[in-house]
Formats: structure tokens, C-alpha cells, sequence
């Protein structure tokens, strides 16, 4: 089974690219954050026409999160159980759902914004929420994942210049904390294998020629539980997905399993 995970930032503009990208790899399930759309402006049936049924948590032109499944798609739930909110808001951040026996989670964890803001105690907070609601999943014997973008670069190695940072969000010792934290719930890292590059950042930003100088940071993630990890036999970036006209800000992260 080939799973991944995308920040498309923007299922609208992303929409050609997702398409072929999802004929050409032979994935399996996707998870997807950041789609920037609507319930109603999700590109389901496109997406059927190709086999893949849709679940989706999505209100606005921000945020938002999707699994879409040719492997079946079973017990959804929209939302982060324990969601603190953001000023009295609840984001579509979180969707889960069972895919070919394999439970996962679709995450888009709040940017923080800046040290300080109010938008940082939130995204704290909201890994609190995190952790407490895959406990379970995580501790079970069936294989389970939590996938997506995590607004954090778990080490110093994860971003290209940890000084160019300094101060900011995504590497400060609180948030790794709490990305660890969530770790500690019985889940690893499963993409830090023999890679076919050095440094496989997975964002870079499309200013100041970002990616041709691979000054990125590798903030999407998947961590899975002891099943899922000893189901993994290879896991990759895909880094081409970045290149050209349209792209994305990030590129695609992909897991095969044996299962």
C-alpha cells in the first residue's frame, strides 16, 4: 500500500498536478492539508473519476484537510477532538478515517505565526489536543498514522540554516517539545531512512529562488505506531513535485507499506 502526504496549498490550483500525480505514483491514500476551498468546491468527483472516494474537512478559503482513499474509507471524523480554537474559531485542521485497514490522520498543525502571538499558544495548545487524541489509535495493534504538516523542523538538521531561523517559529525548543511530546505517545518518525538525497527538506519557500537553493525545511511528517513502522519498507520525498510551473510549496512525502 503506497500512502502520503501533501500540503497543496490550494486543491484549486493544484488541482491538474494532484491528478496526474496521483495516476503517475499509484498512490493509494492521500492525505491533504491546506486546500483552501469549500466543502462543495472540493474536486470530488474528479477525484472519483480516478477511484478515489473523498473525506474532507474544509470551510473557507484557509486551512482545510482531506483523505482521499481507493482502498476504502471508513469511520470518519472531521475535527480534533479537544480542539482549543483559535479566538473562539474551530479550524479544519484534522480528519481521520480508516483505509484498507490502516486507521490515519490528516493534521495541519497552526503556523504560530510569530513567538509570542497569541497564534503560537494556540498551536501549542493544540498539540496538547494532539497527543491526547491519537493515545489510543497509537496504542492499538492495528497499523496507524498521523500524517501532514507540522509546522515543525523536529531537529536543527531539518532546516538549511538553523541561524537564518533563530527566533522564529518552526525550530523554537517549545514547539520541538511538543512535537516530541506527541512522539512519546508511542509513534516515530518513519521517513528518516537511507533516502535518495541528503537533506530532504520538504518545503521551500517561493521567494528569494528558495528552492533552486535548496534552502527549504523538512516539516512534513509522518509518524506512525510500532505496527505501521514495521510495515514500512521504503519512504521517500518527492522532490521532483516541487519543480516547475504551479507547484506546490511542498512537496509530496510518500510511505509504501507491506501490508
Amino acid at each position: 500500500m503506497r500512502i502520503a502526504t501533501w500540503n497543496v496549498n490550494s486543491i484549486t490550483a493544484r488541482l491538474p498536478r494532484l491528478l496526474a500525480w496521483l495516476e503517475s505514483t499509484g498512490t493509494d491514500v492521500l492525505c491533504i492539508q491546506e486546500t483552501k476551498t469549500t466543502l462543495e468546491g472540493f474536486p470530488a468527483a474528479e477525484l472519483r473519476e480516478l477511484g478515489y472516494e473523498s473525506a474532507v474537512h474544509a470551510t473557507g478559503r484557509w486551512n482545510g484537510v482531506a483523505l482521499v482513499s481507493r482502498v476504502g474509507l471508513e469511520d470518519v471524523v472531521q475535527g480534533l477532538p479537544g480542539d482549543p480554537g483559535f479566538e473562539e474559531t474551530l479550524e479544519p485542521r484534522a480528519i481521520s478515517a480508516t483505509c484498507g485497514g490502516v486507521r490515519l490522520w490528516s493534521v495541519y498543525v497552526p503556523n504560530g505565526r510569530e513567538v509570542g502571538h497569541g497564534h503560537y499558544d494556540y498551536k501549542l495548545a493544540w498539540f496538547e489536543a494532539l497527543k491526547a487524541a491519537v493515545a489510543q489509535d497509537a496504542a492499538g495493534e492495528r497499523p496507524f498514522a498521523v500524517l501532514g504538516d507540522f509546522n515543525v523542523a523536529p531537529t536543527d538538521e531539518d532546516v538549511f540554516d538553523v541561524a537564518f531561523f533563530e527566533g522564529q517559529t518552526h525550530v523554537t525548543p517549545a514547539e520541538r517539545a511538543a512535537l516530541a511530546a506527541l512522539r512519546e505517545a508511542g509513534l516515530s518518525d518513519v521517513v528518516p531512512r537511507p533516502l535518495k538525497y541528503d537533506r530532504p527538506y520538504t518545503y521551500w519557500d517561493y521567494r528569494q529562488l528558495s528552492f533552486p537553493k535548496n534552502k527549504g525545511m523538512r516539516i512534513d511528517l509522518v509518524y506512525g505506531n510500532g505496527a505501521f513502522t514495521k510495515a514500512v519498507k521504503d519512504s521517500y520525498v518527492d522532490r521532483e513535485e516541487r519543480k516547475g510551473k504551479g507547484a506546490s510549496d511542498h512537496a509530496p512525502v510518500v510511505v509504501d507499506l507491506e501490508i
